[in-house]
C-alpha cells in the first residue's frame, strides 16, 4: 500500500507536457511561439532541405563535393572558428577590464565595444580594406615585411574578428560583474597564488559565458558575407567564402545548386552549434555540483 503512494519528490520528477502557472495563459503563448517560430524559422528552413533535391542525390552530391565548395566550406568555417577563439581570449581580457578597473575612457571604451554592431557590415568591409591593402597604413606596414593581409585567409579571419568581438565581451561582462571579489580575496588569503586562483575560482565562473560567447561569435562569422567580401578578395580556393560561392549560384540562376551549399553549411552549423551546446551544458552541471 505504501509503495503505491508515490512521493513527492517523485512526483516532482514526473515528466508534464506543462507546468502549472499562476497567471496561466499557456495555449495562447505557446500558439503564438508555435505560429511564430514556423513563420520566422522552420518553412523557410524545410524550403531550404527540399530544394537541392530537384537535382538529384548525384547533383546534390557533386554541388557539395567539388574543389572549390569544399575550399569555400573549409575557409568559412575554419576563419570562423579561429577567430572566434581569438575574441573568447581577447574578449574576456577586455570585460575583464571593463568590470575591475576604472581608468578615464571607460565608458567611451565600453561603448566602442558595441560599434561592430551598430556600424554596417559594407562600411566595416571597406574600412578594413582600405587599411589593410597593400597601399594601406598597416597593409604598407606588413608589406614591408613581405605578409599580405588583405585578399588572404588572413584579411578574412580579421574581418570575422572584428564583427564577432562584441558577442564575447557581452555574454563575459555581466558574469564577471556577478562575481564577487571577496571569492578572490578568501583565496588569497588561502594562500593561493594568483594563476592558481584563476584556474580555481575564476575560471570555472566564467568558462560557461565564455563559451556562450565564443558560440555567437562562431554563428555570426559562419554567415559573414557584407565585412568580408571587400577584404578577402574572393578569389576561388584561395579567399573564397562559402556565402560568396551562393551569391555567384544564384547569378548563374543555379538556385537548387546554392540551395545544397547552404544546405551543406546548415547540416555542418547545426552540428556545431549542438556540440557546443551539449559541452556548455556539461560545463554547467559540473559548476554546479
Amino acid at each position: 500500500m505504501a509503495g503505491a503512494v508515490a512521493s513527492p519528490a517523485g512526483a516532482a520528477k514526473r515528466w508534464r507536457f506543462r507546468e502549472p502557472s499562476a497567471l496561466g495563459g499557456f495555449w495562447p503563448s505557446f500558439g503564438f511561439v508555435a505560429v511564430y517560430m514556423s513563420l520566422i524559422v522552420l518553412i523557410p528552413l524545410a524550403a531550404l532541405v527540399l530544394r537541392p533535391w530537384e537535382i538529384g542525390i548525384d547533383g546534390v552530391w557533386r554541388a557539395v563535393s567539388s574543389e572549390r565548395t569544399v575550399a569555400a566550406l573549409r575557409l568559412s568555417f575554419g576563419a570562423a572558428a579561429v577567430a572566434a577563439a581569438v575574441n573568447a581570449v581577447f574578449g574576456t581580457i577586455v570585460a575583464w577590464a571593463l568590470v575591475r578597473y576604472e581608468f578615464p575612457g571607460k565608458r567611451v571604451v565600453d561603448a566602442f565595444v558595441d560599434l561592430p554592431f551598430a556600424l554596417p557590415t559594407a562600411v566595416a568591409g571597406i574600412a578594413l580594406a582600405s587599411i589593410y591593402a597593400p597601399n594601406g597604413i598597416l597593409g604598407a606596414a606588413f608589406g614591408a615585411h613581405d605578409i599580405r593581409i588583405a585578399y588572404t585567409p588572413i584579411g578574412v579571419m580579421i574581418a570575422l574578428v572584428f564583427i564577432g568581438f562584441p558577442f564575447v565581451v557581452r555574454a563575459v561582462q555581466p558574469v564577471l560583474a556577478d562575481l564577487e571579489r571577496e571569492v578572490e580575496e578568501a583565496a588569497a588569503t588561502l594562500g593561493a597564488s594568483r594563476w592558481r586562483t584563476i584556474a580555481q575560482v575564476i575560471w570555472p565562473s566564467i568558462a560557461p559565458a565564455m563559451l556562450t560567447g565564443f558560440s555567437l561569435a562562431f554563428a555570426r562569422a559562419v554567415g559573414e558575407y557584407g565585412s568580408v567580401i571587400f577584404i578577402a578578395g574572393n578569389l576561388p580556393m584561395v579567399s573564397e567564402i562559402a556565402p560568396l560561392l551562393i551569391i555567384i549560384r544564384l547569378e548563374e540562376f543555379d538556385y537548387a545548386g546554392a540551395a545544397a551549399i547552404g544546405l551543406a553549411m546548415l547540416v555542418i552549423s547545426f552540428a556545431l552549434l549542438f556540440a557546443l551546446n551539449a559541452l556548455h551544458a556539461f560545463m554547467i552541471r559540473r559548476g554546479g555540483a
